[in-house]
């Protein structure tokens, strides 16, 4: 009874905290770019703050950003992560409030999906295109490149290009960050995440958020990638990190 009573209340003031913006961005957006960059801003920066610690009050859900190199960041990077889960975008926007992060992401999120799917459209993330030819797919992430170098933001990048069942890491794909960095040439912060393939869906969140923990941590940061060969050791470099926090972690 007391699990059935902390999962509805947990359930409604997760609904009573993304419905208002997520009704607001979606009537904001086809009238008002500036009225939907600023309920996006607000998405960013308070709700998926709030989220995280309804969790923690109402399930004792631990989210864990460790310090660490946070310090060493300059002051424009590429995260380079793996991936999780589809809470792994209200994730870093938690862990990283104080500056703007972009998402490279599958064009599929950014439609009808609620509080997200106009958000990355009016923010203009970066979204590669699921069915096409591959080269529409470099293109956008050209313009994307540009894009968040004019604007001093931060992309992060899931190399692995779709998320984690089972929270092992999966093979990390080079063509998508090698484009990447050569439209922006920025040094790479590696990043490591875990607890997200937890709570994936509606089912596994009721069934394992309960002492759960969502972690996130900055590995290294490694020069920024000159060519080809250093583009792939960045990324080969990345995932042993990863690798090797997500086994210390999990011992």
């Amino acid at each position: 009874m007391l699990n059935f009573l902390s999962n509805f209340i947990t359930l409604s003031c997760c609904v009573v905290t993304v419905t208002v913006p997520a009704i607001l961005n979606i009537i904001a957006y086809p009238i008002s770019k500036k009225w939907s960059l600023a309920i996006s801003h607000y998405i960013r920066s308070v709700c998926a703050h709030r989220i995280f610690v309804i969790f923690k009050t109402y399930k004792h859900f631990n989210f864990v950003g460790y310090e660490d190199n946070l310090d060493r960041l300059p002051e424009q990077f590429i995260i380079v992560s793996n991936h999780q889960s589809l809470i792994d975008i209200a994730l870093y926007m938690n862990f990283f409030r104080k500056v703007e992060i972009r998402f490279v992401a599958k064009d599929n999120l950014a439609r009808h999906v609620p509080l997200v799917s106009e958000m990355l459209r009016v923010e203009e993330h970066c979204m590669i295109p699921r069915h096409g030819k591959p080269s529409i797919a470099m293109q956008t992430i050209d313009s994307f490149g540009k894009r968040i170098m004019a604007r001093g933001q931060i992309p992060v990048i899931f190399p692995e290009g779709t998320r984690s069942k089972d929270g092992n890491l999966g093979t990390f794909y080079t063509a998508g960050f090698r484009r990447l960095s050569e439209s922006a040439p920025l040094p790479v912060a590696v990043c490591a995440l875990d607890g997200g393939y937890r709570i994936n869906n509606l089912l596994t969140i009721f069934q394992n958020l309960h002492n759960g923990f969502y972690r996130v941590k900055v590995m290294d940061i490694l020069p920024a990638p000159k060519n080809k060969e250093e583009q792939v050791a960045a990324l080969e470099k990345s995932k042993e990190l990863i690798q090797r926090q997500l086994d210390e972690w999990r011992k």
